[in-house]
């Protein structure tokens, strides 16, 4: 697929390489499994350019602060992957859960008494903050592994992309060599040092996550309105971008197919909710960009005012990911199983909040090789778009 870079700065190299994950929450395997195919092809692949959203965000902060080749980053990336339990990203004790679930009923019918009980998502991430911090390595809480890497020029820029709650904007936390700011309707940037706030706050559920604060205002997942998903790396300056999507592509049969029968539960309206905020977006941001590659076609050279053609390539599941989740369910720790339950997942063919949430081993394993079967599956575009062998008409 080809795509247009509406803003392109002529100083800016014009085929470096971007890779953009998306955001998924568990899902988030997936791309593990891609990049894991693509490492063992090009083990010394250069990426210079990196942007990540939600889960999307913890791969890119592993592999931005990497100390080793690509494929030593993501072997270690998949190595975290691998050792993930649910345990490890939130606190699913019968206490912990009880305790919160009370609070929120106390919440809600305290009519807003004060003081009415304090809640900050569904679940408690602080096992997850533990993780990245073992796994990061930060110093005072920030990631220096970036710019180790952007110093020694393995890296030109890294974006971490986050939703203000405070003010209800898209964030993009920058961090690179040579960088310009820009700003949008209702999307902003801001160069700063990457922390594990930064990673916490874009992986922030909303609902099930708590929100962050990054300075003085409270951030949650940057998929919320995050409208343009390609926006920062063409920012960036990529002239070449890998999109890697968690969201599978149905066909219009599986469209059609109920998920559900009956009144809907509360999981079923979640899913599709969470679908439309992080899943969607990509698919439908290259579709714009494509068009506008299109009209700019017709146009002779003199006419183009500047503009050039990005080679875009997007990745997704080969599989319903949703339902693939329904089959692990029975393995998650009780206390959770109960709590999801209670929302409705086992009511529904195609568990799209429970797939998010599935940090169960088995299924990442499955989400990974997944992802390792869809790489090799398309080897042909992947290896156009990293050797730059896709034809370049107006390049």
């Amino acid at each position: 697929m080809r795509a247009l870079h509406v803003d392109e700065d002529a100083a800016t190299p014009r085929h470096e390489l971007g890779l953009l994950l998306t955001g998924g929450g568990a899902r988030g395997a997936y791309q593990v499994g891609v990049l894991r195919w693509i490492a063992r092809e090009y083990p010394d692949l250069d990426v210079p350019i990196l942007t990540g959203v939600s889960a999307g965000a913890v791969n890119t902060a592993k592999l931005a602060a990497r100390t080793g080749s690509f494929g030593q980053a993501v072997e270690e990336l998949s190595g975290l992957w691998g050792s993930l339990t649910v345990e490890k990203i939130f606190r699913v004790d019968a206490a912990t859960m009880f305790s919160t679930a009370g609070r929120w009923g106390l919440r809600l019918m305290s009519g807003g008494a004060v003081p009415a009980p304090d809640v900050r998502g569904f679940l408690d991430t602080q096992p997850l903050r533990e993780l990245l911090e073992e796994t990061l390595a930060p110093v005072d809480g920030k990631i220096t592994g970036i710019d180790y890497n952007i110093e020694r020029r393995a890296l030109r820029a890294v974006s971490l992309i986050a939703t203000s709650y405070t003010t209800g904007q898209t964030v993009s936390f920058l961090r690179g060599k040579d960088i310009t700011p820009w700003t949008r309707p209702q999307r902003r940037t801001v160069v700063t040092d990457l922390t594990i706030e930064h990673v916490m706050a874009s992986a922030s559920l909303p609902i099930f996550f708590p929100a962050i604060r990054v300075g003085d205002q409270w951030f949650g997942d940057g998929g919320i309105r995050l409208a343009a998903p390609l926006s920062p790396a063409l920012h960036l300056g990529a002239g070449r971008i890998l999109a890697i999507s968690t969201r599978y592509d149905r066909s219009q049969a599986d469209a059609d197919t109920p998920s559900i029968a009956g009144y809907p539960p509360p999981a079923q309206v979640l899913g599709l909710l969470l679908n439309a905020v992080f899943l969607d977006l990509v698919d439908q941001d290259a579709l714009r960009l494509e068009r506008l590659n299109q009209l700019l076609l017709q146009l002779p050279p003199e006419r183009r005012m500047g503009l050039r053609t990005i080679d875009l390539l997007v990745m997704r599941p080969s599989r319903d990911l949703g339902k693939l989740a329904a089959d692990f369910e029975p393995q998650l720790p009780r206390s959770f199983r109960f709590m999801t339950r209670g929302l409705g997942t086992k009511e529904m063919r195609s568990a799209d909040l429970l797939s998010m949430l599935m940090f169960q081993p088995d299924y990442i394993s499955t989400l990974i090789e997944t992802g390792e079967r869809d790489a090799a599956a398309r080897r042909d575009e992947i290896a156009a778009l990293i050797e730059e062998k896709a034809t370049r008409a107006l390049a």
